[in-house]
């Protein structure tokens, strides 16, 4: 027999169950009470504990078992004596038993423990159903199925507020080992396990709700993992369930380590023993099974390899040739250390032999180097030989190249969770590590930063430079901000001209700060591509965990809050997530709406203001503004509810509705005979759309009102921002005879030299220079100097916020035209102000 054959014969055949058992052992005496069972099981980290007596098992308790524990009964049910609940007898197996023996009995007793027991009888350790399946070699099992394959228990999912009792026997009755457990929606799921019942028992809190004691958040995977990736899981985190994703991302089950171990045990270590025991059978009936058993091994496309005891290679297949470019006569006499690529490292190759030497196996991902220099990595799997003596022998090793599967893998992996044009993670990958890292944030009470970039007016790049030109500035960008952060942070475009950082362990918002104004420096610098010479800025927002938020999206939600802010403050700017902003964000939304209901149910009045003519104290005419008493808020001002009408883009409807009810109004007083006035109103730019004007020429046309009768104001910077289509606009309706006013003169532009082509009849000058006057010698230079530039352009000019006998002398002085302000009159329902205009004349007293 050679030594592959006898390697395959032999597999499994000398390991005992004193060669996998965990000694260390859990023990109580039978009068122990279950509350204090479940502490020292608690506390030592076991899933059991068995009861014995004078050195003698008398029964096992287990996690299992605990959920058959009855909370409903109002005795102290967690005082009885362990006695009372244990299982019993316990079955026992031999130290030097085989693990086919083991096995046999496991089945045949249909039970999950064996207590292991030494020559005289003493309880020596444990041996579970896992402690086996875990001593095959079952990898490349694990590596062909993915988890919906195995995953047969049905879904149980609790409210977070269900008492514990009911929750407890719902898991009973369902014969499951796990739940889900909601909270609320938006927030992860908690899971409720065997060994969360036990703490609750072992802690005293049977009493609360599942949601109280269930274990947050509850990790969750899609369920086209593979069964290799889910074990990896399991063992690095040292969890035993996770919750299962379907396409959607929705939760559809929730996968144990036990699911995973039986799934392994049914098909795989069944199909291997089963095809060692044929083999044996086909080897004693004839010797021309041995010549076949050569040949599958020479027509294997894996490499098989065997050395001696000391390392040196006996013999190889032609698949071993084939992978690695060495022939049968360049290894043999070698060992193995030929094919070493460096990658790994001494104390990788120690951590494999002793496992070789400890647990007879070994199995893993290695990446060795081929005879031409190529590096690949392989599957490989060391099993040591061992004669009737228990001596090593020999060693047998199958190795089995991967390049191609990690290929594909890695291809999958970024078209995942990766962006094409940068290589950076996108928006899926970057929820996944948030995930990940809130939870370990958690865990050890960190914290971390979720940045929220969004660049300037990139839009404008792509539309004037074409989309190739903003892809390499895309490509550019995230370079630079990739090179500021972390060797641990990630970086994620979320999608356009937006990314998102993702700062771990960070000591406090200042760290995130100081990384932003980094970001923001090395982005302001210039980037050339191709003859083009670009300057860029960003807004960054900034949310910080756990104070802004407790789950992902609420972190990149704030953080996308925040960034607005910063863009509303001038831009190129960071802001942090504070809570009110959230505040304001919400009031917003209800002025919002408080705004859509007060257009729907007229809550708006018009209120007149006065103009008088300096010279003669007569009342030129009047400034007609909106009010709005809201029913429950009172007076809300202009200055919050125009900006927020211009967003909504319902300025429109507000703005007709102000001129209609105006121009009714004047209709009303012309025909009471008041007919020497104009009534002035202020339009936003965002009014002066494709067909303003005819709805206006229209409202004045079916109220039978001359269009002289009335005054537009707008402001400059409305004017001058959109010149190109307000101006032949306004300059149609001069022609017809309707007045144009530049409102708030001084704060905008202020330029005279444009003012002369605009197509305006009069000036104002805005409050803030009337205010300090005549006091203030630099406001009363610059008002003279605006009246007699003014006056040169053959301009009406109207000093608004007068308020004082000294400012009225100072204005006429310098020849201002009319004054408007609370020295004459506040603003005016149309009722009251009515007598001062059929009086015509206001006197100048205070």
């Amino acid at each position: 027999m050679n030594p592959i054959q006898e390697a395959i014969e032999n597999a499994g055949s000398n390991i005992t169950v004193g060669d996998i058992i965990s000694y260390k052992l859990l023990e109580c005496p039978p009068s122990t009470p279950i509350i204090q069972a479940a502490r020292m099981m608690w506390e030592s980290k076991c899933s059991s504990i068995v009861i014995t007596e004078q050195q003698k098992a008398l029964g096992i308790w287990t996690e299992s078992d605990a959920l058959r524990l009855d909370l409903s009964d109002d005795t102290d049910s967690m005082g009885q004596p362990l006695s009372s609940v244990m299982s019993q007898p316990i079955k026992s197996i031999q130290l030097h038993a085989t693990l086919n023996e083991a096995e046999r009995l496991l089945q045949q007793e249909n039970i999950r423990h064996l207590l292991v027991v030494d020559q005289e009888g003493a309880p020596a350790g444990l041996l579970s159903q896992s402690d086996l399946v875990r001593s095959q070699g079952v990898e490349h099992d694990l590596l062909l199925r993915n988890i919906s394959t195995i995953i047969q228990r049905p879904l149980v999912v609790f409210e977070a507020d269900l008492p514990l009792a009911k929750a407890v026997q719902s898991l009973r009755e369902a014969k499951v080992d796990a739940a889900a457990v909601f909270y609320a929606p938006g927030q992860p799921y908690g899971i409720f396990t065997e060994r969360d019942f036990l703490k609750s028992i072992a802690t005293e809190c049977t009493a609360k709700s599942v949601g109280a004691v269930a274990s947050r958040p509850l990790m969750m995977q899609p369920d086209h993992l593979s069964l290799m990736q889910a074990r990896t899981i399991f063992d690095q985190r040292e969890f035993r369930h996770l919750g299962i994703t379907n396409k959607r991302g929705e939760l559809s089950g929730i996968l144990s380590f036990a699911e995973i171990l039986a799934g392994i045990d049914h098909t795989h270590v069944d199909d291997l023993r089963r095809a060692l025991k044929e083999r044996r059978i086909a080897l004693e009936v004839s010797q021309e099974n041995l010549h076949l058993a050569r040949q599958v091994i020479e027509a294997s496309r894996d490499g098989i390899m065997v050395t001696d005891a000391k390392g040196f290679v006996l013999s190889v297949n032609p698949a071993f040739t084939r992978i690695t470019g060495y022939s049968e006569e360049e290894i043999i006499g070698n060992t193995p250390a030929l094919l070493r690529s460096g990658k790994h490292d001494a104390d990788f190759y120690r951590k494999m032999w002793n496992a070789v030497y400890n647990q007879g196996s070994w199995a893993g991902e290695v990446w060795n180097r081929r005879k031409n220099g190529e590096i690949y990595p392989e599957w490989l799997t060391i099993n040591a030989i061992r004669n009737h003596t228990g001596e090593i022998t020999k060693f047998a090793a199958i190795l089995t190249d991967i390049t191609d599967r990690k290929k594909r893998e890695e291809q999958i992996k970024n078209l995942a969770y990766y962006d094409v044009l940068t290589g950076l993670p996108n928006r899926r990958l970057f929820n996944d590590r948030l995930n990940v890292a809130i939870a370990n944030a958690h865990r050890h009470n960190h914290l971390l930063a979720v940045v929220f970039i969004d660049l300037d007016q990139f839009k404008r790049i792509n539309d004037t430079l074409g989309h190739t030109v903003g892809d390499q500035l895309l490509v550019n960008v995230s370079q630079r901000i990739h090179a500021e952060v972390r060797e641990g942070d990630t970086v994620a475009r979320m999608g356009g001209d937006e990314f998102t950082l993702l700062l771990q362990e960070i000591d406090d918002a200042d760290a995130a700060v100081t990384l932003v104004q980094r970001i923001l420096e090395t982005l302001s610098k210039p980037v050339t591509l191709t003859t083009n010479t670009l300057y860029i800025t960003a807004s960054v927002g900034i949310s910080i965990y756990p104070h802004d938020g407790s789950n992902g999206e609420t972190l990149i939600r704030n953080a996308d809050t925040a960034m607005y802010r910063a863009k509303e403050n001038g831009r190129n700017s960071y802001q942090l997530y504070t809570a009110a902003m959230n505040a304001a964000s919400f009031e917003h939304l209800a002025m919002e709406a408080n705004l859509r209901e007060a257009i729907k149910n007229g809550q708006f009045t018009l209120h007149y203001q006065p103009k008088i003519d300096a010279a003669s104290s007569r009342i030129t005419g009047a400034e007609a503004l909106i009010r709005w008493q809201h029913p429950k808020l009172g007076y809300v001002a202009p200055s919050l509810f125009i900006p927020l009408a211009e967003d909504l883009g319902i300025i429109n409807d507000l703005g007709d509705w102000v001129l209609g009810s105006t121009i009714g109004q004047c209709r009303n007083w012309i025909r009471e005979g008041m007919d020497d006035f104009r009534i002035a109103v202020n339009v936003s730019a965002n009014q002066l759309q494709p067909g303003f004007n005819e709805r206006l020429l229209n409202m004045l046309k079916e109220a039978e009102v001359e269009p002289r009768y009335l005054e537009l104001e707008l402001t400059e910077s409305a004017v001058m921002k959109r010149s190109e289509d307000v101006v032949p606009m306004l300059t149609a309706l001069k022609h017809r005879g309707i007045h144009i006013s530049i409102d708030d003169f001084g704060t905008g532009y202020s330029n005279f030299g444009y003012l002369k082509r605009l197509p305006i009849n009069k000036l104002k000058i805005d409050l803030s220079f009337i205010r300090d006057i005549p006091a203030s010698q630099d406001d009363a230079e610059l008002v003279s100097a605006m009246i007699a530039m003014a006056h040169k352009l053959s301009l009406t000019v109207v000093a608004e916020g007068v308020e004082t006998a000294g400012q009225v002398a100072f204005l006429q002085q310098q020849n201002c035209d009319e004054l408007q302000g609370y020295f004459f009159a506040h603003p005016l329902p149309a009722h009251e102000i009515q007598p001062l205009l059929q009086a015509g004349i206001c006197q100048l007293e205070r």
